[in-house]
């Protein structure tokens, strides 16, 4: 089985005070890159998210966010120091006084100035902490439920293009023995026009024409692509199958083929070989998206 790179989960909580969201995007990469977007208070649990994400999510560009919204009614207290305050206010009057300013909007002017108006730290405790996590595990398995129904419908592209394929090679070998009496009647009328035809050495004839068609033989290109076939259908059913490894198997699969196309030296078979070629860039296409 194969995920896809490219997945989304979101799962939302209620504290009865709060409410938290977890949301996860991703899309495709060669490495983890993840980007955390974290309000202040939880800045101390990155890490720890991190962490679980490198355990979890494995591969691709992630973005993971969480938000928490107050219910209503519920304020953060803040404090005002009084002292610093009219020491403030104090200052201003006078300064007023001595340029003759008016001194109406002095408090306002008072409160705004540095360490006036203190708000209390925000802290979330263990239980809350508790509830958010318990939220981004529900959102990392929505997460990867997404993930595994994308890798279910590129398996099944996969699959098909394989086949594709496969299907060809069987109509390569339909063709292949339609070369020999092309190859014989062409390399005879090319023979008559540059000699004469009493002047052929018919044995000779036939050991150059045996050691050219020996030089075109794709059986071994035919067996080993049927192999890298078979292997890349079976590794798609494996528990351990990845994006890079089934790469790495298009790849041997696109040196066969390649041979193939060289050594046809026929028209039909060559219109074949070009088919192959499309449906493996197209699954090298989806490879890039596989986890």
């Amino acid at each position: 089985m194969i995920k896809s790179m490219t997945g989304y989960g979101i799962a939302a909580a209620d504290s009865g005070t709060t409410k938290y969201t977890v949301e996860i995007k991703s899309l495709n990469s060669k490495f983890l890159e993840l980007s955390l977007r974290l309000p202040k208070i939880f800045s101390d649990k990155e890490f720890q998210l991190r962490n679980d994400c490198n355990k979890q999510i494995e591969r691709g560009k992630v973005n993971l966010s969480i938000t928490l919204e107050q219910q209503s009614g519920v304020v953060k207290a803040a404090g005002i120091d009084t002292v610093l305050l009219k020491n403030y206010y104090e200052q201003l009057k006078a300064v007023s006084v001595e340029l003759g300013e008016p001194t109406t909007n002095l408090m306002q002017l008072a409160l705004g100035l540095p360490e006036v108006v203190k708000y209390d730290e925000e802290t979330v405790s263990e239980d809350e902490w508790k509830l958010v996590e318990n939220t981004f595990n529900q959102a990392v398995a929505a997460f990867q439920k997404f993930r595994s129904d994308e890798g279910n419908v590129l398996e099944q592209d996969l699959k098909y293009r394989i086949n594709i394929i496969l299907e060809n090679l069987k109509l390569v070998e339909i063709e292949e023995p339609k070369r020999v009496p092309i190859i014989r009647e062409r390399l005879n009328s090319f023979l008559e026009e540059a000699t004469n035809k009493e002047g052929i050495d018919q044995n000779r004839f036939e050991q150059e024409l045996i050691y050219f068609i020996d030089r075109l033989d794709i059986t071994e290109e035919k067996v080993r692509l049927k192999a890298h076939c078979d292997y890349f259908l079976e590794t798609l059913k494996n528990s351990d199958a990845n994006g890079k490894k089934l790469g790495f198997i298009t790849q041997e699969i696109g040196r066969e083929i390649n041979t193939l196309g060289s050594k046809s030296n026929d028209a039909n078979m060559q219109k074949l070989v070009v088919g192959m070629k499309e449906e493996l860039e197209k699954m090298k296409e989806q490879l890039l998206n596989v986890l």
